[in-house]
This record gives C-alpha cells, sequence and structure tokens, in this order.
C-alpha cells in the first residue's frame, strides 16, 4: 500500500520513528508529511532515511507534480501520529495551510488520527467538539492512552503504541477494502513469475524432486495482478490451483524451465524466480522403468549440476543493458558455518539479483515444516543496496503482496 504518515508537532513525534519501521517492514511505501512545528523534534533526515522518500511540508515543492492534489489522491491510507491538538483542530476546520491539511483535504482513503496532547488539552471542549466533527465526516480519531505524560502529570493524552496504532491502521484497510497493494500500480507492465518444484526423471515412473508446492509463487501471481500488471506464470509441479486469468506456461524438469525463462525474461520488466529449481539431474534417464531384481546389484545413480537459471539470466541483462528487475528467492537452513541470513547475503551477492526473497526451511522448534505446503509464510526480503532486510509474515497471499510492493517501491516512480 501506498501511506501517507503525518507527523504533529509534538514530543511524541519520536514514537512514529517507530511506527514508520512497522509499516515499512510489512513492505509498504510510506511518504512522510511532517508539520513545521513537528521538525524541531525529529529532523527531516530521519524520516528520509526511514521511509527511503524525499521529505517536504510545503506546498510549492515539486509544484510540477501538484503534490498537494497527488499525494491524498495516490494514498491508500493516511495515519497521523501524533494529532496534536492544533492539528485537529486545522483538519477540523479544514484549513490547507501546509502539505498536510492539503492532503487530509485531497485524501481518498481512510484516514486515521493517533492524538497526543495534555489531558486538560483533550478534555477541553474545543478539542473534544474537533474530534466529533472530525468522526462524524468519517475520519477515524483514537482515544489517548492513558499514562505518564511529558513533565510530572499522567492521564489521557499519551500517544498509543505504535504496535496499537499499526494494527488499527490495517484493520481500517481490510475493511476498506485496501488490503493488497494498490490497483494499476504495475499497468503496462509485464511481470514473469515462476513457481513449484521440478522434477527431474529417473526412468518413466521415478524422479527426483523437491518439497516445493507451488503456493507462493501462485500467490505472488495473484499479487502481481491485483496491482495491475500483465502476469506471466510458468509453473512446473505445483499442488494449489492454478490461476486462469494468465498467461501460464507448464514446465517440468529445470532445463525446460531454463527455455520458457530465457524466452519469457526478453520483453519482461519483471522476472520473479520463485520455483524450487532441482540443484542435480540425473546424468541420463532410462527409457524403461528400473527394475529392482534380487539377481542385480543396487543401481548406482549419477547426478550433473543444473544450470543456475537465476545467475544466466542476470548476468545476461547486465551483458545486454537490459532494465528487467529480478527478484530470486532462497530456501535456506543454518549450519555449523553460517545461518540462514549469512548464507542468504552470500547467495545475493553470488547471484546479483535486486532482490532476495528468503525462506527459512526445515522443521521448527515446534515439529512442524516451517515452509513447505503450509498457507502461511514468513521471509525477510534482501535488497542488492545493503539495507536491512524487511520481514513479511502471514498468508503467503499477505507475503506475496508484500514482496510485490517491496517490487513497486524500488521501480515505480512516486
Amino acid at each position: 500500500m501506498r501511506i501517507i504518515l503525518g507527523v504533529g508537532g509534538g514530543i511524541a513525534a519520536y514514537k512514529a520513528a517507530s511506527l514508520l519501521r512497522l509499516f515499512t517492514e510489512a513492505g509498504h511505501s510510506v511518504t512522510v508529511i511532517p508539520t513545521e512545528a513537528s521538525l524541531k523534534f525529529i529532523g527531516a533526515a530521519t524520516w528520509e532515511a526511514l521511509s527511503g522518500h524525499s521529505v517536504s511540508n510545503d506546498v510549492f515543492d515539486q509544484v510540477e507534480k501538484v503534490n498537494h492534489v497527488r499525494l491524498g489522491h495516490q494514498a491508500d491510507l493516511m495515519v497521523v501520529a501524533p494529532a496534536t491538538a492544533d492539528l485537529l483542530a486545522r483538519a477540523a476546520g479544514g484549513h490547507a495551510d501546509d502539505l498536510l491539511t492539503n492532503t487530509l483535504l485531497m485524501a481518498h482513503g481512510p484516514v486515521l488520527f493517533a492524538p497526543a496532547m495534555h489531558s486538560e488539552m483533550w478534555a477541553n471542549p474545543a478539542t473534544q467538539a474537533n474530534v466529533a466533527t472530525l468522526r462524524s465526516r468519517g475520519l477515524h480519531v483514537l482515544e489517548p492512552a492513558v499514562g505518564r505524560l511529558t513533565g510530572a502529570d499522567s492521564g489521557p493524552g499519551r500517544l498509543p503504541e505504535p504496535e496499537e496504532i499499526y494494527a488499527a491502521a490495517m484493520a481500517l484497510t481490510e475493511s476498506a477494502g485496501h488490503s493488497s497493494v494498490s490497483s494499476a500500480v504495475l499497468a503496462g507492465r509485464r511481470v514473469v513469475i515462476t513457481a513449484g518444484g521440478t522434477l527431474e526423471p529417473l526412468d518413466p515412473v521415478r524422479y527426483l524432486g523437491n518439497r516445493s508446492s507451488g503456493k507462493q509463487g501462485v500467490a505472488l501471481a495473484r499479487a502481481a495482478q491485483e496491482a495491475g500488471a500483465e502476469v506471466t506464470l510458468i509453473a512446473a509441479h505445483v499442488e494449489v490451483e492454478l490461476p486462469d486469468d494468465v498467461e501460464l506456461i507448464r514446465v517440468e524438469t529445470a532445463l525446460q524451465l531454463r527455455a520458457a525463462v530465457q524466452q519469457a525474461v526478453a520483453d519482461a520488466d519483471v522476472l520473479i524466480m520463485a520455483a524450487a529449481v532441482a540443484d542435480f539431474r540425473p546424468d541420463h534417464t532410462e527409457q524403461s522403468k528400473i527394475k529392482k531384481r534380487d539377481d542385480s546389484a543396487d543401481p548406482v545413480i549419477t547426478l550433473v549440476r543444473n544450470p543456475d537459471i537465476l545467475a544466466e539470466v542476470v548476468a545476461q541483462r547486465n551483458a545486454q543493458g537490459g532494465t528487467q528487475f529480478i527478484v530470486g528467492f532462497a530456501a535456506e537452513t543454518g549450519d555449523d558455518r553460517g545461518d540462514v541470513l549469512d548464507y542468504a547475503r552470500a547467495k545475493l551477492a553470488r547471484k546479483g539479483c535486486d532482490l532476495l526473497v528468503l525462506n527459512q526451511v526445515g522443521q521448527g522448534s515446534e515439529g512442524q515444516e516451517r515452509t513447505f505446503g503450509r498457507d502461511a509464510n514468513q521471509v525477510l526480503i534482501l535488497d542488492q543496496d545493503g539495507s536491512e532486510p524487511i520481514k513479511a509474515e502471514g498468508s503467503k497471499q499477505a507475503v506475496a503482496r508484500a514482496v510485490i510492493q517491496r517490487i513497486v517501491n524500488k521501480i515505480v516512480a512516486l
């Protein structure tokens, strides 16, 4: 989602930094609009570093983009935290004297205010009337938390904790139907996605395979569709219903997948390599079933390496000056030489893709399979720029949306 985070001029502004991190780690694109007073508490450089976007509170910045109109139109959600008494009053009065109040007037999606002020200011009839006015217009105003205030006083007026604000914001977007990536944000772009596990035949009956169900790759195809992309899904062995409204290419082996990817990526804007590609295949396939006979020795199967499809397409793109945005997946386990993140970072550097989505596989402490076949997932999204990995978790569809949103953040200029 595209989120506007408005920051009012109160001491609680420091908590908004944690709220911003919660939004970005969930894969959302956040533009921060601070009031002039709030910049005396938290500087613009902090917001730019945490959000990855430039920060302004002046309606005359980026005039050619008509920012005071564009930001509100494009946002799926606006959150104002902290919302001071002054900011609530200006919003209720329909003021448009800075970029934040202009954007509030143009907001098309849900708007959530998280108040923070002294208890007496919160209880003042003027503030209560302003809150009632905002709520009557369909805007959402949280109740402030009760506790220690800036000085020695205690009472209602504390900014709710960032996790509480985040949960309220996500509930608003789900009830308003904005839980997916903004529709049409990838309109006109072609996204190629691979899914499922490849099968390497030993004979007409048996094969070498892996435990991938293809659920995550199919979820990515649906999330890319939600974002307006033209989707090509290259599916190996999957255990989930395939979408019928995308271009579908079925493959079985790693070599077949390689050929399909090389052909499809030529005119793609984005390639997401979510398939679990076998690292090895038998050096030859028997034409008849391998028989188990008492008078014969146990068969010996010689394996050869499959091509590294991800590394190949990255190298080809770089050699040809292509612009495709390429995302790899890594299913990793730790060992005595390093943890899963160490191996993922090394793989990202070795493959050269733009993003790498890390799945920690194997059995968790509860004895259950962490990733394969399950409907929920937990991943880290690593960026080639070396920034802190972004965590995404929840249903595989929710994780898919977070991955697509991260791609959107990287390739679509806001």
